[in-house]
């Protein structure tokens, strides 16, 4: 088992059971970055192989989507030195509220976990709408399939985990009935979902 792994563990951060996850798909282990996010020092050392793979990249900023990217994209620019800003939603349109993004910066988005890449096209929307150049994705678990890449390339993660995940309709823990879907994600957060498990 990989050190980030096992610190993931040891917080409560890597779940196993039956989980639905924000695309929309199902899987029998889910990372909840919350729960890292309470150990500022663990945190620290799990980014800290993100950081050293992008310190020598022409990055000007570093972005990171509202909620799960915050933190994330704060300590990869405390390590790295460089600035870090957010998006968040704005009538449930991804926006850069706060910030400014100048013509011409080059940015890394910084994501919790990335399992197809989607969501963050949005971001990448974002930073290109406000003339900055989107060089990639960090994250700390790259659950992509090589199947079905990210739309958006990942130049650093501090973990690569291959886990199953399945459309709903052919999910074989729906078809075994013997867990209950828990939906823990961003767009939807349940506290008491984690004492189902």
């Amino acid at each position: 088992m990989s050190e980030a792994l096992e610190i993931l563990k040891s917080c409560d951060a890597f779940l196993e059971g039956h989980f639905l996850l924000s695309s929309g798909r199902h899987s029998s282990a889910y990372c909840q970055m919350a729960y890292l996010q309470q150990y500022p020092d663990r945190c620290a050392e799990v980014m800290k192989a993100v950081a050293d793979k992008i310190r020598e990249m022409d990055v000007d900023v570093i972005v990171g989507p509202a909620m799960g990217g915050i933190v994330y994209a704060y300590e990869l620019a405390r390590q790295t030195g460089k600035r870090a800003i957010f998006t968040e939603r704005v009538d449930n349109v991804m926006t850069l509220k706060r910030f400014a993004i100048h013509p011409g910066e080059k940015c890394l988005i910084a994501e919790d976990v990335v399992t197809t890449g989607i969501s963050s096209l949005e971001t990448k929307r974002v930073i290109e709408e406000a003339g900055g150049v989107c060089l990639g994705i960090t994250c700390v678990v790259d659950r992509t399939k090589p199947e079905a890449p990210s739309p958006i390339p990942i130049v650093a993660s501090a973990l690569k985990l291959d886990l199953p995940n399945y459309a709903p309709e052919e999910c074989p823990i729906c078809k075994e009935g013997k867990l209950p879907l828990v939906h823990l994600g961003s767009r939807k957060m349940k506290q008491e979902a984690k004492q189902t498990l």
